[in-house]
């Protein structure tokens, strides 16, 4: 397959791009490289005979148009966003460029480029697009999210998302573009940005700084490890039947209070404190983020039952398997400015 990958020189776009040059795709690589961007992700890959790499805005209407054009895609891979809450709070409007405009945008130059495929072309054809389970809004202590539940975000992250995902679903249903639409639980695992929350966690910690908690960290989250969140787009791209919404989730839930404490306790095994004290020591409670969601949550089943999906990694490998990547680069990590990490748990 020609596969054109948005975002994939980014966490999650990253394993994916990486996933898809071992299956053999062929792929188009587009990615502004902000500052969560970075070809380095890709590692030899980048290299890749049958991987090409484009520098672009997805906001650029004729550049997409002319990539879609001179590519000729089978699939399309949309995984570029703005995706930090606590961004999305102070500088709202870059959400709404990227993840609404840039998103009707591929939508756009998709649809143009869709309807000039023949028949058994258009068929095949699969815009699958990725998105968070932020839209639904928060759960109480009990119940899950799944692809029948109301949308209601909660944050500006979080509507631009919301709009991406409306705006995906009418182009199914006005113009039956072939649009599939995923929405994934809290991604972690090796490669993502020391803003959220288990990188930064993690450095600020090895750094000797404090591990900052927003209220009393009794928030809850399902974690998916990112290689399981590659299966899943992997499978959705040869599987998902146009027009449908998968939820993807890991089944971990924790509060973060309790995973920041199981990273302190990996740690403390891995490399421990010069002074010999506990990592958890350094935890701070701060003041807690507006509009905070209490509980995310999902419901995997459709996942499980159509396309026979099932997470694999057992979350405590999981992130010792993280912890050891973050380890290994330290010295590297630790160049990032301190005003480029700007999340909390």
């Amino acid at each position: 397959m020609r596969i054109l990958v948005t975002g994939g020189a980014g966490f999650i776009g990253s394993h994916m791009t990486c996933r898809l040059l071992d299956e053999g795709c062929h792929v188009l690589n587009v990615d502004k490289l902000t500052y969560a961007g970075s070809l380095e992700n890709l590692g030899s890959h980048l290299n890749h005979p049958k991987h090409r790499f484009e520098k672009a805005d997805i906001c650029d209407l004729p550049k997409m148009a002319a990539l879609f054009n001179d590519f000729k895609p089978d699939r399309i891979l949309h995984m570029a966003a703005e995706s930090h809450v606590d961004r999305s709070i102070d500088a709202p409007q870059i959400f709404i460029q990227t993840n609404v405009i840039g998103t009707q945008n591929l939508l756009l130059a998709g649809l143009d480029y869709w309807r000039k495929l023949p028949q058994d072309a258009q068929d095949s054809f699969r815009f699958i697009h990725l998105s968070t389970d932020e839209v639904f809004g928060a759960l109480g202590k009990d119940g899950f999210f799944n692809e029948n539940s109301p949308y209601r975000p909660n944050s500006p992250y979080a509507a631009s998302k919301a709009s991406s995902d409306l705006l995906a679903r009418s182009y199914w249903k006005t113009f039956d573009f072939p649009v599939v639409i995923m929405n994934s639980s809290n991604n972690y695992g090796p490669r993502q940005y020391p803003e959220k929350l288990i990188p930064l966690m993690i450095l600020n910690a090895l750094e000797e700084k404090s591990l900052p908690i927003y209220g009393k960290g009794y928030q809850m989250r399902d974690w998916l490890f990112v290689e399981d969140h590659v299966e899943a787009l992997w499978i959705a791209l040869n599987k998902a039947a146009p027009g449908e919404t998968y939820c993807v989730g890991g089944g971990n839930d924790f509060s973060n209070i309790d995973l920041v404490h199981a990273l302190c306790g990996i740690l403390d095994e891995m490399q421990p404190r010069k002074s010999g004290k506990p990592y958890r020591d350094l935890i701070s409670f701060v003041e807690d983020r507006p509009g905070h969601d209490f509980r995310y949550a999902i419901d995997a089943g459709k996942m499980k039952r159509d396309l026979g999906w099932r997470p694999k990694a057992d979350f405590a490998s999981g992130l010792r398997t993280t912890v050891t990547w973050y380890l290994s680069r330290q010295k590297g990590l630790a160049a990032i400015p301190a005003r480029e990490r700007r999340g909390k748990a």
